[in-house]
């Protein structure tokens, strides 16, 4: 492996943990946040200020990531979509890891309580046998949010690395083969 491709690696790993870093606190905020009790409206609109404040501010850093990039690389549209995509790999990754970390060994009653709370909603609804099939989900939770979480930030940000990279560095063909 080349020198620059060790770079390019090592530059995407540390932005990704950047970005991992800042959806990992905002997660933790939320999470601490929901355990208040009586909190009502004004909680659920600071949730939603956090959550707008943590979206953007990623977007605002993988757009930033990205110009630096491409200045570095004579503005080629195609290496800057790629480095966007493995930054979104490795920051997914390693948020995707944290959650399962927190789910599974901080906070093992997580889904616990989402799970009493829905069966309460839902009991008249269902059958027992349809419930005890709900209740039996609980234990795949973790595994399962692990891979949701990982697709749909991956997704997300390599969506937001190709309209950034064709926005920074022109209309070029983000997928071209090119070597340059």
């Amino acid at each position: 492996m080349s020198e620059d491709k060790n770079k390019f690696i090592n530059d995407a790993g540390k932005n990704g943990l950047i970005l991992a870093a800042v959806a990992a606190i905002y997660f933790l905020v939320t999470t601490f946040m929901g355990k208040i009790e009586h909190g009502g409206f004004i909680l659920t609109l600071l949730s939603f200020v956090l959550w707008a404040a943590k979206f953007s501010l990623c977007i605002w850093l993988m757009v930033g990531f990205l110009r630096a990039f491409a200045a570095e690389n004579e503005y080629n549209r195609s290496k800057t979509f790629r480095y966007g995509a493995n930054i979104a790999l490795c920051s997914s990754l390693v948020y995707s890891g944290f959650y399962l970390l927190y789910v599974t060994v901080i906070d093992t009653g997580f889904f616990s309580g989402v799970f009493d709370s829905v069966a309460q909603v839902y009991s008249s609804f269902l059958t027992s046998e349809e419930m005890e099939r709900m209740m039996n989900m609980e234990s795949s939770m973790p595994t399962v949010s692990f891979f949701v979480n990982f697709f749909w930030c991956s997704l997300l940000g390599i969506i937001i690395s190709a309209i950034a990279s064709g926005k920074i560095c022109g209309s070029d063909d983000p997928f071209a083969n090119d070597n340059r």
